[in-house]
């Protein structure tokens, strides 16, 4: 089977969406998504989207966020950011999205760690990316390609041809004259984590493949407030808002102890949060819990309608009972690096977009919901760059070749692999540990593998060595020695 376009956006999440949606309706454009479109972390979002309220809040929001990536944001990229996140807000409105509001119509705004001032918006109370998810959808024009995943990109002479998907069993190769590359982070490399299954970081192993430069793979972001006691690799998040509107973290006698770490407690960022999670219960061996003993139960069902109704057919009633937490992988700062317009430098017809993309505004720890806004202002600048590019490039031939997707092995080493990227590439590293991970995941590359096994090893692998390289500590990325 053989497919022209004019854009192939990998992916079906807000990055990838809205790039489409901004795209002139005369390009033939196509959406693959891996699993279903719903099967991405937008869809998983709670918080909220964040915005600079007003121009006068831009430069506000802008030290937020440099001050939480801990002194590695280009400060180019945040300003960029802030300065188009009212734009990109009122685009949604005008369309026809509606953010949660008081009875008079003005946007209600909620404030999370590291942020200065209240300046987030959500939907549905604790379900904004949910909503924002099907809304896109909703408006999506696009053809989409559902259960197909990306095993293979067409780069040849610096320059992006196509792509080689897996779809009901079958190889295909899809011609394009631009990818845009919108696939999400990493979770499904780590034993505990708040990602969409589908989350597994493939794509970031096919650019290695094709020496597509990425950045800052070592910063990952892992969430305090998770509720792991489920079987399923994908744990239940506790949104940062409900500690921004005032649930604590406790232990098993109600010590708030958070404020022996920082003297933010529950509002410091969250590298700082999980750390202290992390050493207190390993330090006391006591259970942390996240206390909502402040709300009003009227207000926190129809805030966290959604928080409380899945905790409830777990057999908690909230907001009255605590609930055990742990911290979990969440979201993938670094990646693909771009410019400021999500185009991969190094190779002509190639974007990347979303949390796959490495912009350089998180530095190394994002500021609580940017992703949603990053996702929305650099896809929106990205299809406007795409835009204005409508010339024909002839495909030279590819000897696409038809590759082992998975073998028999390959579920076993994959669960290994998930324990030692939490085990030694999580939230406090050891030179020691680190090298016992690149040792255990180069003796499985040494392996016969699955295609798909193989390139998610590159990706841990990747991250494993950026994570050997720095030896300093900073922000999410913390060396015990």
């Amino acid at each position: 089977m053989m497919n022209q376009y004019d854009v192939v956006i990998i992916g079906a999440g807000v990055a990838g969406l809205y790039t489409a949606m901004n795209l002139p309706k005369e390009k033939r454009v196509l959406i693959i998504n891996k699993a279903h479109p719903w099967e991405c972390n937008t869809f998983y979002a709670q918080g909220g989207v964040t915005t600079a309220k007003d121009d006068a809040d831009i430069p506000l929001h802008i030290k937020d966020t440099i001050d939480a990536g801990a002194g590695l944001c280009d400060a180019k990229a945040v300003e960029v950011l802030s300065q188009h996140s009212q734009a990109v807000i009122h685009d949604l409105i005008d369309l026809g999205f509606k953010f949660d509001a008081d009875d008079t119509g003005a946007l209600l705004y909620t404030q999370e760690a590291a942020h200065s001032q209240k300046r987030i918006l959500h939907a549905g109370g604790d379900a904004t990316g949910r909503y924002l998810h099907h809304f896109l959808l909703d408006k999506n024009e696009h053809p989409m390609l559902e259960g197909a995943t990306v095993c293979d990109l067409l780069v040849k002479d610096n320059r992006n041809y196509g792509l080689v998907v897996m779809h009901e069993g079958e190889q295909k190769t899809i011609l394009a004259e631009t990818i845009v590359i919108a696939s999400g982070g990493v979770g499904a490399l780590f034993e505990y984590h708040t990602n969409a299954s589908s989350i597994s970081g493939e794509l970031q192993g096919i650019c290695l493949e094709k020496e597509i430069p990425l950045e800052y793979m070592e910063m990952l972001q892992f969430h305090p407030t998770v509720y792991v006691d489920n079987a399923t690799a994908q744990k239940q998040l506790l949104t940062e808002a409900l500690r921004g509107e005032g649930a604590q973290v406790v232990d098993d006698e109600d010590k708030r102890f958070l404020f022996d770490y920082d003297k933010r407690g529950e509002m410091a960022p969250r590298d700082i949060v999980s750390r202290a999670i992390f050493d207190y219960a390993q330090k006391t061996g006591k259970q942390v819990f996240l206390s909502f003993k402040s709300f009003e139960y009227s207000y926190f069902k129809q805030r966290f309608p959604n928080i409380e109704n899945k905790f409830s057919s777990l057999g908690y009633t909230l907001p009255h009972d605590k609930v055990p937490i742990s911290p979990a992988f969440h979201y993938a700062i670094g990646g693909i690096k771009t410019d400021l317009n999500g185009k991969v430098p190094s190779v002509e017809g190639l974007y990347a977009v979303g949390e796959v993309a490495s912009t350089g505004v998180h530095g190394a720890n994002r500021l609580a919901s940017n992703s949603l806004l990053e996702g929305l202002v650099f896809s929106a600048r990205a299809a406007e760059q795409i835009a204005q590019h409508d010339s024909k490039t002839a495909s030279p031939h590819f000897d696409v070749k038809t590759l082992p997707w998975s073998l028999k092995e390959d579920k076993a080493k994959k669960d290994r692999l998930r324990e030692i990227m939490w085990e030694k590439v999580s939230i406090v590293r050891t030179s020691k540990g680190l090298n016992e991970a690149l040792q255990e995941i180069n003796g499985m590359l040494s392996q016969k593998l699955g295609r798909m096994l193989y390139l998610r090893l590159l990706t841990a692998k990747e991250i494993v060595t950026s994570a050997l390289n720095r030896v300093e500590s900073v922000g999410v990325h913390y060396r015990k020695n």
